[in-house]
């Protein structure tokens, strides 16, 4: 009988430890139970050199969410994805297509895609990220949002920079604007208009350029007459190589100081403009492909095995990063408000994915791919992270010049020029 029983407390203890490890691994998704996302990149138009780069890093990031980190609180993420050829034209009918297909959240890979999607995405409340975000996606704050600062931000973070470790004066500084004709040049614009007076800098010449630009010499002989002592440029990689090129055609650099925001720097510069954008200094809102820190070694991994001609390309990192973030942003809404809530889809998954997931991000540092941690500061303040960095093209390397450095809230529905 003895025997019998301590047998018997034995088959009692596993039977209570198995309950234990079940109860403690919770309820496995079923393999229907996805999680649907939707996401738009420029792969075809003007900007082929951005928006494939970019689709790779938003598909890379989906199949090491799904094979590594077990998707989003257990459910796999299904990926949506569609080219918006840089035709605003088409971008309604995509989102239209994103909501139809029950995604949950949607992502643009520039502030102009996110600008033309916003009036369909707001009205249903349909939350979207932009992996680069410019002022007019974030103020007044709706239901989008940007995984990192904006191109207001990328103005006075080199304009601080630049009076405090360049400028050597008297009087004011002159400074020149070169922006892209859309949100990504607006951006910058409205930062400058904040800020630039405060600064103590003399904003003389503010100039707009097409994405096809093929020269932008008569815009850049007006700044040389005004006796610029500074530009600055926002836009994208091809155009922004034109204008250096021909600033130092026209004898204006080296000499004068140039600065880029986010969307115009990185290795795509530095591979069109060769050793003509050697000493220009440029915006970053995420971790360099240099950094040592866990989520640059899988996002080399990834692009690596994956996409190789991508190596070192910032909009592959973008999208890779901003991806991550929703993920997060579902993993909180999952935890937060049941996967049953988000499978009703529309607007109430919609309105959970952004008061459960969103509103809920808190501490969360990818891997160390952005600078300070990714979380909903509310205030009216749609920034996920507002941290950044200064590079400098150096010896055809990008090269970083500051620590990371947070970019202040700059509530632009305040000024009265805004809207105008």
């Amino acid at each position: 009988m003895k025997r019998i029983s301590v047998l018997l407390s034995m088959v009692l203890t596993i039977i209570l430890l198995l309950s234990v490890m079940t109860s403690a691994c919770g309820p496995k998704a079923k393999p229907e139970q996805v999680l649907k996302v939707g996401v738009m990149t420029p792969s075809t138009g003007p900007v082929p050199e951005k928006g494939i780069p970019g689709q790779h890093g938003f598909a890379d990031a989906v199949t090491y969410i799904n094979k590594e980190l077990g998707g989003a609180a257990g459910h796999p993420i299904e990926l949506i994805w569609r080219d918006s050829a840089y035709d605003m034209q088409k971008v309604g009918t995509i989102v239209q297509d994103f909501m139809d297909a029950g995604c949950l959240i949607f992502a643009t890979h520039s502030s102009t895609e996110m600008k033309a999607a916003s009036g369909k995405s707001n009205e249903a409340g349909f939350p979207g990220i932009a992996a680069f975000i410019s002022t007019i996606n974030l103020h007044p704050p709706t239901h989008v949002y940007g995984p990192t600062p904006d191109y207001g931000d990328d103005w006075v973070a080199f304009a601080k920079y630049y009076m405090e470790n360049i400028w050597k004066g008297p009087g004011k500084p002159k400074m020149a604007l070169h922006g892209l004709a859309n949100p990504t040049g607006l951006g910058a614009r409205h930062g400058a208009q904040a800020k630039a007076a405060e600064l103590g800098i003399e904003l003389v010449d503010i100039a707009e350029h097409k994405i096809s630009t093929l020269d932008e010499t008569v815009s850049l002989q007006r700044m040389k007459d005004a006796k610029i002592d500074v530009l600055f440029i926002s836009s994208t990689p091809a155009p922004t190589a034109i204008i250096i090129k021909n600033a130092r055609d026209l004898g204006m650099f080296p000499g004068i100081t140039i600065g880029c925001a986010a969307a115009s720097f990185g290795k795509a510069l530095v591979d069109l403009g060769g050793e003509a954008v050697e000493g220009v200094y440029g915006i970053a809102h995420m971790a360099s492909w240099d950094d040592n820190t866990p989520g640059v070694a899988k996002l080399r991994e990834y692009c690596e095995k994956n996409n190789p001609q991508d190596l070192y390309n910032d909009d592959y990192l973008h999208c890779w990063t901003t991806m991550l973030i929703m993920r997060e942003i579902l993993v909180q809404a999952v935890k937060n408000a049941g996967y049953n809530t988000l499978a009703k889809g529309g607007k109430t998954a919609w309105k959970a994915v952004e008061e459960q997931g969103i509103f809920k991000l808190k501490d969360y540092t990818a891997d160390g791919l952005v600078g300070g941690t990714v979380r909903y500061a509310g205030g009216g303040d749609n920034r996920l992270n507002n941290y950044l960095r200064l590079f400098q093209v150096q010896s055809g390397k990008i090269i970083p010049v500051t620590a990371w450095q947070e970019a202040p809230l700059i509530k632009y529905e305040t000024f009265d020029w805004w809207g105008k």
